[in-house]
C-alpha cells in the first residue's frame, strides 16, 4: 500500500466517528442503563440477604443460650457462654452494618448515575423530559427526586426507615447488653450495669450514625454533577 493510500484513512474514521446516529447513541445508553439496573437489584438483594442471615444467626444464637442456661441451671459455665455468643452477635452485626453503609453509598452511585443518563435521553429527544417522573439531574437534589418523585419527603423519614438505622439499632441493642453483663460480672449493681449499657449503646449508635453522615457528605463533595438540577444548591 502506498502513502498516498494511507493518509486519508485516519480522516475518513475521525469523520465517521463524529456522525454517530441518535438511534445508536440511544442504544449504547439504554445497554449501560440496564446494566446499572440489574447491578443495583443484585446489590440490594445481597445485602438483605446478609442482613436476613444476620438475624436468623442471632435469633438462634440467642435460643441456644437459652436452652443452655435451663440445662446448666444458669451457672457460672453459662454466663461465660452468654458473653462469648454475644461478642460474636455484635461482631458479625458490625460486618454486616459496614456491608449495609457500603452498599447504601452504592445504591446512592446508581441512582446519580441513571439520573445522568436520563439528562443524556432528554438531550437525544428534549419531547420526553415531560413523561420522565424520576429525576434528570445527577446532583443530589435530583438523586431526592428520584428515591420519591411523588412529591416532597422529609430526609429523616428516608433515613430513620432504611436498612442502615435498622442494622444500627439491633447492634446497639445487642452492643448494650453485652457491655451491661460484663459491667455486672465485675460486680456493679443492676442499676449501674443497666445505666452502663444505656450509655454505651447510645453512644454507639450516636457515633455509627455520624459516621454514616459523614461519608454521605463526603461522597457529595468529591463529586461534579455534568447536569445539576436549575436552581438547586
Amino acid at each position: 500500500m502506498s502513502t498516498q493510500d494511507r493518509g486519508p484513512l485516519p480522516e475518513r474514521q475521525e469523520s465517521h466517528q463524529e456522525v454517530i446516529p441518535p438511534s445508536v447513541r440511544a442504544q449504547l445508553l439504554a445497554t449501560e442503563h440496564w446494566s446499572l439496573l440489574a447491578s443495583r437489584s443484585t446489590t440490594q438483594g445481597e445485602v438483605l440477604t446478609r442482613i436476613s442471615m444476620f438475624l436468623t444467626f442471632t435469633s438462634a444464637s440467642l435460643v441456644s443460650v437459652a436452652l443452655v442456661g435451663q440445662a446448666t441451671r444458669f451457672s457460672d459455665m453459662f454466663i461465660l457462654l452468654a458473653v462469648v455468643v454475644l461478642g460474636i452477635d455484635v461482631l458479625i452485626g458490625c460486618l454486616t452494618q459496614v456491608r449495609v453503609l457500603n452498599v447504601a453509598i452504592e445504591d446512592l452511585m446508581y441512582v446519580v448515575a441513571m439520573n445522568r443518563l436520563r439528562a443524556a435521553y432528554v438531550e437525544l429527544d428534549p419531547g420526553i423530559a415531560p413523561y420522565l417522573m424520576a429525576a434528570r439531574f445527577d446532583d443530589e437534589a435530583g438523586s431526592r427526586q428520584t428515591y420519591f418523585f411523588l412529591g416532597h419527603r422529609s430526609m429523616f423519614s428516608h433515613v430513620a426507615g432504611s436498612s442502615m438505622v435498622f442494622i444500627n439499632t439491633a447492634n446497639t441493642a445487642l452492643l448494650a447488653i453485652l457491655l451491661g453483663l460484663l459491667t455486672s460480672l465485675l460486680g456493679a449493681s443492676t442499676a449501674t450495669a443497666v445505666t452502663v449499657g444505656i450509655v454505651c449503646g447510645i453512644g454507639y449508635f450516636t457515633a455509627s450514625s455520624m459516621y454514616g453522615n459523614r461519608l454521605y457528605r463526603a461522597a457529595w463533595r468529591s463529586f461534579t454533577p455534568l447536569s445539576p438540577t436549575p436552581g438547586g444548591s
